[in-house]
């Protein structure tokens, strides 16, 4: 059964990226910090947990902005993705790049044309702050991965804004502690 996973980085305090988020810093000041269990401090148990999200993945859904910011300099004008990508957006870019699909139509239709393209796989939500704050609040994800790296950014992009007033109850059902990150996933409760 297909599953929706937001599967995102964190910092201790709640950031997902740094201020001045631009093409030239995709993830801001002092972003990259957040990611450094990816690129430069990567243990087995970290390698796999990035394989786990990606191998069991049909579908991507990005944000319009993290699209817009990351494509050209982080991306290198292609898609990271061996899978189909969606990104929810006001308007479709004049110069998109192969792999990824603009909806313009809301979060709903973005979420069924990457269920029907995910087949018996998974949908990842990787963010923005934005799409991954969409989600949560009209209650669409299934799990919540969280990544958090062992930094305070003290100001940035908060993940958990926006998302409503009602209390969203989760079961924890995993704790990976590494060097650089604890990794908690979580379930939503129905």
């Amino acid at each position: 059964m297909t599953k929706v996973i937001l599967d995102i980085t964190m910092s201790l305090d709640g950031f997902i990226a740094g201020t001045g988020i631009s093409s030239e810093q995709p993830m801001g000041e002092n972003g990259p910090i957040l990611h450094e269990w990816i690129f430069s401090e990567k243990t087995d148990a970290d390698t796999k947990l990035l394989e786990d999200i990606v191998d069991n993945s049909g579908a991507v859904i990005v944000g319009e902005r993290t699209y817009l910011t990351a494509i050209d300099i982080a991306w290198e004008g292609t898609s990271p993705f061996k899978v189909p990508a969606f990104v929810p957006a006001e308007k479709i870019p004049k110069n998109s790049v192969s792999g990824f699909t603009f909806i313009t139509d809301g979060i709903d239709s973005v979420l069924a044309q990457a269920k029907a393209a995910a087949g018996d796989k998974n949908v990842w939500v990787m963010g923005g702050a934005n799409v991954a704050q969409q989600f949560i609040k009209a209650r669409l994800l299934d799990e919540l991965h969280i990544h958090i790296a062992n930094v305070l950014l003290g100001k940035g992009t908060r993940l958990f804004e926006n998302i409503g007033d009602k209390a969203i109850e989760l079961e924890r059902t995993a704790v990976v502690e590494t060097p650089a990150a604890t990794h908690l996933k979580f379930v939503f409760k129905k």
